[in-house]
């Protein structure tokens, strides 16, 4: 029979798909062992803390084996799957992960003379060939290793051979497991004094509490006898799954909790609000839809918002900036990668539109619909992700007036931007419906003082009431 050398199994590690991840988590396994595959396959799916990202094999072969099922959440640099790149028999059955680190470790000690040559040590979950796998005995209890260490001691001291006589001075040392040693330390019990009750004369922590409780009478136990619970075990003993549903934090929505702590207990935010007429903007909104060098594009309030906002900027430049703890230094950016924050099933995240300063009005729409469409499928990649330098949310699309955004970490800013309603207002001198929307932003109070904060939303909110002014001031 042929049997597969471990030089022809490459093994392919949960690569770090973004900067700094450390986990993710195994959604769907395209391919199932026994499958063949080609360099640049995509073989699975996984959930980083950013986004969804399918995961191509680097090389072609036939699948040995998933080292991971799906739903697991593995850490990067971890094999999760193997491949016969020889493209040869089918893998011999294999052992658990743990046997087949045994098995390797035994073989090397006992039969090195058997091991083909150039053969490398068995990998963990690779299992090895069953005629080659052997077992060291395992010594039993009629040779404890205490009497060894009586024979070595009294040789050393001089007193010819060692005998096993219950004159031996040398006392044996207990055997006990190294918590127990801990507990015993800790109460103040000598283990020798302890009268052991575990398997080939171990102490137990039984032994231990019982050694370290003085003897007294029996107390009547009370009519009900209950189990203690600890405090961590409390919640879970009171939950009721019928009227409680529990959903592990994990993968996008945990890192976006993280974040969004670590920014507001970080950066001092201060929020600014701003209510505006954008008539005129909803106007040219549906003017655009007919241009024909915007057709097939993305048109919306959001557009022209995103615009507005990216001449506000340039205006007031000082506003696109991160602050670096570790140098103490403002780092003013001259590049805007502008965030939208997009809601997912996977929870909130903000990919950005790269260098969108340098786009014009139908490269902005197509980069606009090509991030919403892809942050919908679940497909951003963490590299649309990273590199934010100021971010928009449209909390209006959910009927909301307006909020007071957490600043997404390493951004100056973010912009909310609420409902659009038609409400009465004053225009011309007279009261009449126009739509009206709430602009706020939040700033970091370390970069951006209320004066330059106030000039970039009173910008903003100038271009939607007058977007002529997109042409004045662009």
């Amino acid at each position: 029979m042929t049997t597969m050398t471990e030089a022809s199994v490459r093994e392919f590690k949960m690569p770090d798909v973004g900067e700094g991840l450390t986990e993710a988590e195994i959604l769907k396994w395209y391919v199932q062992a026994g499958d063949t595959v080609t360099d640049g396959q995509v073989v699975c799916e996984v959930e980083t803390a950013k986004a969804a990202v399918e995961l191509p094999i680097p090389y072609d072969g036939v699948v040995r084996e998933l080292r991971f099922p799906e739903g697991t959440t593995v850490d990067v640099g971890t094999a999760i799957i193997s491949v016969d790149v020889a493209g040869g028999a089918p893998a011999a059955p294999e052992t658990p992960a743990g046997a087949s680190e045994a098995s390797a470790a035994s073989d090397a000690s006992e039969a090195p003379e058997k091991k083909p040559e150039g053969r490398q040590p068995v990998l963990v979950g690779y299992g090895v060939a069953a005629s080659s796998t052997k077992r060291r005995p395992r010594k039993g209890p009629e040779v404890p290793v205490q009497q060894a260490s009586v024979a070595i001691q009294t040789e050393l001291n001089g007193h010819g051979p060692a005998t096993t006589s219950p004159a031996a001075t040398v006392q044996p040392r207990p055997l006990a497991k190294p918590p127990v040693r801990k507990l015993a330390k800790d109460l103040g019990v000598d283990l020798t004094t302890v009268t052991p009750s575990g398997p080939d004369g171990i102490i137990t922590r039984e032994d231990v509490h019982a050694a370290a409780t003085p003897a007294e009478a029996p107390a009547p136990e009370p009519a009900v006898t209950q189990a203690p619970v600890s405090a961590a075990a409390a919640p879970t003993a009171s939950y009721d799954a019928a009227r409680e549903t529990r959903v592990p934090v994990k993968g996008v929505r945990k890192a976006t909790a993280a974040a969004m702590v670590g920014s507001a207990f970080t950066a001092p935010h201060v929020t600014e609000f701003v209510t505006v007429d954008v008539t005129r903007t909803l106007k040219l909104v549906e003017e655009l839809k007919q241009d024909k060098d915007l057709q097939g594009l993305r048109v919306n309030p959001l557009l022209l918002i995103a615009k507005a906002l990216l001449v506000a900027i340039k205006r007031n430049p000082d506003i696109n900036a991160s602050w670096d703890e570790a140098n103490q230094e403002i780092v003013l950016k001259h590049y805007v990668n502008l965030g939208i924050a997009a809601a997912t099933p996977r929870g909130l995240i903000v990919p950005n539109i790269k260098d969108a300063h340098t786009k014009t009005l139908p490269q902005l729409a197509e980069s606009l619909g090509e991030l919403v469409a892809t942050a919908k499928e679940g497909r951003t990649s963490p590299a649309a992700m990273q590199g934010g330098t100021v971010t928009i949310t449209n909390v209006g699309v959910f009927g909301v007036d307006t909020g007071t955004p957490i600043l997404p970490p390493g951004e100056a800013a973010i912009l909310a931007v609420g409902a659009i309603k038609l409400q009465p207002w004053v225009h011309k001198g007279k009261v009449k419906p126009r739509q009206v929307t709430t602009l706020a932003l939040s700033f970091d109070h370390r970069l951006v003082d209320g004066e330059l904060g106030s000039k970039v939303l009173a910008d903003v909110a100038a271009v939607l009431e007058q977007p002529k002014k997109l042409i004045t001031w662009a």
